[in-house]
């Protein structure tokens, strides 16, 4: 039987990418929900699909607060620190928005310190490293984000409040993912967000990933950098 080599119908990047959310505008024009949520909400929306291809998981479960957006803008735009659960929501970071607005990432899991503490109080090591970072940074603007563990985020919570901290400074992205304690976990977080009047973004359900963090933290960047460059919309790219 005979076989023939093949190219890619579209082989170059920037190609790919804007062909890409031509579709997920196309499709996504069909789903109501999607038409309920406002431009910035859309932005964020479109980056997820973008990175899942998943429609209905998102729009379905995506939860904004009432000012979200703005407040996430606003936290990276006034050099926030950010606090993961895991590495690898830094490793998918764009250096370049993270050098341009001066945010940190912060993620103690695997300090020494982490896991003396986390076997003292008898918590995982993502508890106790949100717990430590939250104590050291409770006075600086935070973004606290969450693509894995669900501990951090009744950690994030818990210390929050027990430090008495600002919630004017903090915005909580969660989008854990598994089975144990995930479900609760996001529950807990749209809980403590509309009794305190605080900020956040959760993605309900079981579904999530660390790619979605960073997927939403770049779907913000790209609204700010838009603005800074007088384009004044959200393009998709």
């Amino acid at each position: 039987m005979d076989f023939k080599l093949e190219e890619p119908p579209i082989n170059i990047g920037a190609d790919i990418s804007e062909k890409s959310f031509e579709m997920i505008e196309a499709e996504i024009v069909n789903y109501p929900k999607y038409h309920t949520f406002d431009v910035n909400e859309k932005a964020l929306i479109d980056r997820l699909i973008h990175t899942t291809t998943c429609f209905n998981e998102v729009i379905d479960n995506i939860y904004f607060s009432k000012n979200a957006m703005l407040k996430l803008k606003d936290l990276l735009q006034n050099r926030a620190k950010l606090i993961v659960d895991t590495n690898m929501i830094r490793s998918g970071l764009s250096q370049f928005y993270l050098d341009k607005y001066e945010n940190e990432v912060i993620c103690y899991v695997n300090e020494p310190e982490v896991f003396e503490l986390a076997e003292k109080n008898g918590t995982t090591r993502s508890y106790a490293a949100v717990e430590l970072a939250i104590q050291k940074f409770k006075e600086q603007p935070m973004v606290l984000a969450c693509g894995n563990a669900p501990t951090f985020i009744y950690a994030a919570i818990n210390t929050l409040i027990k430090e008495k901290v600002n919630l004017d400074n903090v915005i909580l992205l969660l989008f854990p993912v598994g089975f144990v304690n995930v479900v609760e976990s996001k529950e807990y977080g749209r809980k403590f967000l509309e009794h305190f009047n605080a900020e956040g973004i959760i993605l309900q359900g079981r579904y999530g990933a660390s790619t979605m963090v960073v997927a939403s933290l770049h779907a913000a960047y790209k609204l700010i950098k838009d603005f800074d460059t007088g384009q004044g919309k959200y393009n998709g790219k």
